[in-house]
């Protein structure tokens, strides 16, 4: 095992020896085979929700099924956030970082890039390209509101099932991030009219527009280019709750 795996190996152990939640997976324990280390996880049959938002194989999941991985979601972080001590900024939210279980519960999962909030105001930087803020992308500068960035990408990835950054085939044109195109249509006169062409079309129209619309200046919240300015993921899961409870029409 390379040095950086295996930092990244110790730091994935040692935040999950310390958080326990519901909406985390769960660390079973660890083993090594022929030097190589490796944590063992509870097992969770449904995969991660990228594989469900841009794979063809799986059916699309329904708007109230994403709406509830989304408050799962950031029911996971809320607590790494808040409760945890010490808290812990995970710096790598995504798609392919959130489990869904068997009764498709979201579970914040990977680790082992996690930083505690007062190791310092800046870090190395690692995550993936298209989910960091600009402060973290140019600075390093390490707080809860990176994951909350993170977080809005993933919002409007459930709307849109889109990735975080396009790649048109053939194009001539620079690739186009989620967030840059979810702000030109949010910026219109009328954004619910343009909302609707970035809706996932395998929903079939079967949503309520005004919970995605919802959502989506929810995820322009959590994009904003000032830190300071985003919401607190306690805010985002009271407001995910409420679009939970709302009802399907």
């Amino acid at each position: 095992m390379d040095m950086q795996a295996s930092k990244q190996f110790l730091a994935e152990l040692k935040v999950l020896t310390y958080v326990h939640h519901l909406n985390l997976v769960r660390l079973i324990g660890y083993c090594t085979v022929e030097c190589s280390h490796f944590l063992v996880y509870e097992y969770i049959e449904n995969g991660n929700l990228s594989q469900h938002l841009h794979g063809s194989e799986r059916d699309p999941l329904p708007w109230s099924t994403r709406v509830q991985i989304a408050l799962d979601s950031a029911r996971g972080l809320e607590y790494i956030h808040e409760y945890t001590v010490p808290i812990f900024v995970h710096c790598d939210i995504k798609s392919a970082n959130i489990l869904i279980d068997k009764n498709f519960n979201g579970k914040v999962a990977d680790f082992g890039l996690t930083r505690l909030t007062n190791v310092g105001s800046r870090s190395r930087l690692v995550g993936t390209f298209g989910y960091m803020p600009p402060e973290y992308a140019q600075y390093g500068d390490v707080s809860s509101k990176v994951d909350v960035y993170s977080f809005g990408v993933v919002l409007y990835e459930l709307i849109s099932a889109k990735t975080a950054i396009i790649r048109e085939n053939g194009s001539v044109y620079e690739p186009k991030g989620l967030i840059a195109l979810f702000d030109e249509v949010l910026g219109q006169a009328d954004p619910k009219e343009h909302l609707v062409k970035m809706i996932d079309p395998r929903l079939g129209g079967n949503y309520p527009l005004d919970s995605v619309h919802k959502m989506a200046q929810l995820a322009k919240a959590c994009t904003r280019e000032d830190p300071h300015r985003r919401p607190s993921m306690r805010a985002i899961v009271v407001a995910l709750m409420t679009l939970a409870l709302s009802p399907e029409d």
